[in-house]
């Protein structure tokens, strides 16, 4: 009669890779299981109204979660640099109350202006050269992925449209723009 024979002491090696193979097997298993429960659980919450709106309600909450604006950290780092006496420099200042089509535009004047100014503190050595770059950098990596809208910028201003102003009413302007953006 064929059976399975019990490994010796030379094949204790081969005895845990058995071993090992049952607990994997086990850990599938335990997990498929633990899958048909979750998905049958979650298709019958599906079926009625409150849970649909259960789901929606979920669905919808982590994108609120405590009001994050994705400019939060230009904003803090332009509340450094608004005090800054070692930048003197005019440049182009987009208005704060620019349609909300042009806002995008209007986002990227102002990054655009900033390397201006990052280019200045390189000259100057100012004090606050690393905040002006987080500027720069936070802002260029928000624009990389996204490319500006043609349509939109046929009806936007360009930078050098706007009036060029002081650094501190560049600094006042682009907070209200972020602030506004943030809402």
């Amino acid at each position: 009669m064929l059976g399975m024979a019990q490994p010796t002491q030379n094949s204790a090696g081969a005895w845990r890779r058995l071993e090992s193979q049952k607990i994997h097997v086990k850990s599938i298993c335990l997990q498929y299981q633990l899958y048909l429960l979750l998905n049958s659980h979650f298709f019958c919450l599906l079926k009625n109204k409150t849970g649909l709106t259960i789901f929606f309600l979920c669905a919808y909450v982590p994108k609120t979660e405590a009001n994050h604006c994705k400019w939060s950290e230009v904003l803090k780092d332009l509340e450094q640099i608004k005090t800054s006496e070692d930048i003197d420099v005019s440049l182009y200042t987009a208005s704060t109350d620019e349609d909300k089509e042009c806002q995008e535009p209007v986002m990227r004047c102002f990054f655009l202006e900033m390397k201006v100014i990052l280019h200045e503190c390189s000259i100057k050595k100012c004090s606050r050269t690393q905040d002006v770059f987080n500027i720069w950098k936070n802002g260029n990596a928000r624009f990389e992925t996204n490319q500006l809208n043609s349509t939109t910028s046929k009806k936007c201003k360009e930078c050098e449209e706007y009036e060029e102003k002081n650094f501190t009413e560049f600094i006042q302007s682009f907070v209200k723009v972020i602030q506004k953006e943030c809402k």
